[in-house]
């Protein structure tokens, strides 16, 4: 229970790798926030399977682009649990286009989610997450790689990267911040739309030509989570498999 007693917000957590992150982190004791901004019958399942394995959830709908719903968040966590412990930026959307095919509305969703949304939730955390807290914001290993069609998703997760060096030595109050990067992962958004062939070119990219399952990306969320990361701050993780 490496996590025993400690209050945690998951942006983005109604399903993928939030919703397993959710769980994992609930089997260890955390009493977490399920966070969602238009997936409120997935985000109850999540917090459903949460409270049968005698876990602590409550599911809270916000869209983290909006700084107002943000501060909801924020405040009804602290409303319910009295504090909040570790923060973890998950939510987020990829739009795969060839740069000159995006529109300007695309441009906007990507940036306004990604990079928007974790300012958002980083204002909040600087005077409400507790001393000696952890942020963990999600970027991508697409942000170190050239693939065609991931120009503006890369981009705004280089811009997620950058925005973690420099807060963590801004925030103080014994607070780590890092980054987790995860390689190419089997959930469902991801696989929808993709060939067989690119699938299988993308196993053949790591060194042990697989996807990742979300159970993967989540196990180091856990210990990024836990207090036994606490020397680490500042840094990008990458989960990958040697991907990148």
């Amino acid at each position: 229970m490496k996590l025993k007693n400690k209050v945690i917000i998951v942006t983005g957590s109604s399903r993928g790798i939030g919703k397993e992150i959710a769980i994992l982190l609930a089997k260890n004791g955390a009493k977490v926030v399920v966070n969602h901004s238009n997936s409120e019958a997935e985000a109850k399942a999540t917090v459903n399977t949460i409270e049968k394995n005698d876990g602590i959830a409550f599911s809270f709908k916000a869209d983290v682009s909006k700084k107002s719903e943000v501060t909801q968040l924020f405040n009804e966590t602290l409303n319910r649990f009295g504090k909040i412990d570790v923060l973890i930026n998950n939510a987020g959307v990829m739009i795969s286009k060839e740069l000159k095919d995006n529109s300007q509305e695309d441009f906007t969703k990507q940036f306004d989610i990604n990079v928007r949304g974790i300012f958002n939730t980083l204002q909040e955390a600087h005077s409400k997450l507790a001393d000696n807290g952890i942020i963990i914001n999600v970027s991508s290993s697409t942000a170190k790689l050239m693939f065609p069609t991931y120009a503006l998703y890369s981009a705004s997760k280089a811009a997620v990267e950058q925005i973690t060096r420099v807060f963590s030595k801004e925030i103080g109050r014994g607070i780590s911040v890092n980054a987790i990067a995860p390689g190419a992962t089997e959930t469902e958004l991801f696989l929808e739309g993709k060939s067989v062939e690119f699938i299988n070119k993308l196993k053949g990219m790591n060194a042990f030509n697989r996807l990742a399952k979300p159970i993967d990306i989540a196990k180091v969320v856990l210990f990024l989570a836990s207090d036994d990361s606490k020397w680490i701050s500042g840094q990008v993780i990458g989960a990958n498999g040697a991907l990148v």
